[in-house]
């Protein structure tokens, strides 16, 4: 017997919320239960049996939170974060296409080869996000300025405070299947980031080795538009977070 138009209702009710809760994780990163349903102004309870569904889907990973410093009485929370098949149902990238070029690329001409395209790749963006780098307004950030031209192109981006300085979270890369096997990707747009703000930056964890959200650390420099014109005057450091 065929679905009545209320079960179809309800069915594609749930579907929209399901979309809303994956998209809030792509949008802040991992969460719990509890911060997903303040957010989307739901029950917990109603959050958890949707997280349910998209975990056995395969779109969503249980783990234990992250706490730092002594912990609490009782079982840690549980965030869920997006796995690879989550992240698809947000973006196309033909990415076995991309790998084969790349590693065409690479057996041809060497990884010099693959390192001169990650630069070019990024040099577009560079040259976009300078004029706005070089002119932050008052009371805003260099590194909130980055990130609000990140979000225009789609990644999504947001920042947190941090110890003397702040981090670039980006919640949504359409290359990270690549970049899983080409790491001078994400190099490359490392380097970028530095040479935009004109000092060192730290990338923490990115999407393509698992983690939930590409984070870099940028630290407190002072505004100094000729010092970020200057490839030579910024420098960058690469590290996992990951033992």
């Amino acid at each position: 017997m065929p679905a009545g138009p209320a079960a179809l209702d309800g069915r594609e009710s749930d579907e929209s919320t399901r979309e809303r809760v994956a998209r809030s994780i792509l949008e802040h990163g991992p969460s719990t239960a509890v911060a997903l349903a303040e957010r989307l102004g739901l029950t917990p309870a109603a959050i958890r049996r949707h997280l349910d569904v998209l975990v056995e889907r395969g779109h969503l990973v249980a783990r234990e939170q992250r706490t730092y410093g002594a912990r609490g009485r009782g079982r840690p929370a549980k965030v869920f974060a997006l796995t690879d098949a989550g992240r698809n149902g947000f973006y196309a990238a033909y990415d076995d296409l991309a790998v084969q070029l790349l590693e065409f690329l690479s057996a041809q001409s060497g990884d010099e080869a693959v390192e001169k395209f990650a630069a070019s790749r990024v040099a577009a963006m560079e040259s976009r996000y300078a004029p706005l780098l070089s002119d932050v307004p008052e009371g805003s950030s260099s590194a909130q300025v980055l990130a609000d031209a990140l979000t225009g192109d789609g990644f999504v981006a947001s920042i947190r405070p941090s110890v003397a300085g702040e981090q670039l979270c980006q919640h949504h890369c359409p290359v990270a299947h690549v970049a899983e096997r080409f790491p001078q990707l994400c190099e490359a747009e490392t380097e970028a980031f530095a040479r935009l703000i004109g000092g060192p930056v730290q990338r923490l964890a990115t999407i393509a080795h698992g983690d939930g959200v590409c984070t870099t650390h940028i630290p407190h420099v002072s505004t100094n538009p000729q010092r970020r014109s200057d490839p030579l005057a910024a420098g960058t450091e690469q590290t996992s977070e990951r033992p």
